[in-house]
């Protein structure tokens, strides 16, 4: 019973670390706000959500394997939404030409491919150095 237990507590201690993420994202868009993109059927938008969603997922996928308990996965939940918020704010500040944002906003699938790459990718990256 156990396992079953524990599985459970990891599940909604993810999806919870996952909504505090979303949140904190929602909170750091100032042009637009994400899900009236999405009902909208802004793809772009959704391709940039999409890979924040799976980045963070994929740190704690690897916190969960790493972790003793479920305070380490919750810390490392953090640490891993606060280094997807740098890797995405280093990506607006790279793309100087551009305002990822305003891209995103007009739909823009490129950018939003490029913006769920660059969360996806370093999810992984961030993923393995949990020791």
């Amino acid at each position: 019973m156990e396992p079953f237990v524990s599985t459970l507590i990891y599940f909604f201690v993810s999806i919870a670390i996952v909504l505090v993420g979303l949140v904190i994202f929602e909170l750091l868009t100032q042009k637009y706000k994400d899900w009236d993109e999405v009902l909208k059927g802004n793809h772009a938008v959704a391709l940039s959500i999409g890979g924040k969603i799976v980045g963070i997922c994929i740190v704690l996928a690897f916190s969960i394997y790493n972790s003793a308990d479920v305070v380490e996965t919750l810390i490392w939940g953090a640490v891993g939404i606060v280094l997807q918020m740098i890797a995405y704010l280093l990506f607006q500040l790279f793309t100087r030409t551009f305002s990822v944002e305003e891209q995103l906003q007009k739909g823009n699938i490129a950018v939003g491919i490029i913006s769920m790459s660059v969360s996806i990718g370093l999810g992984f990256v961030i993923g393995a150095s949990i020791t």
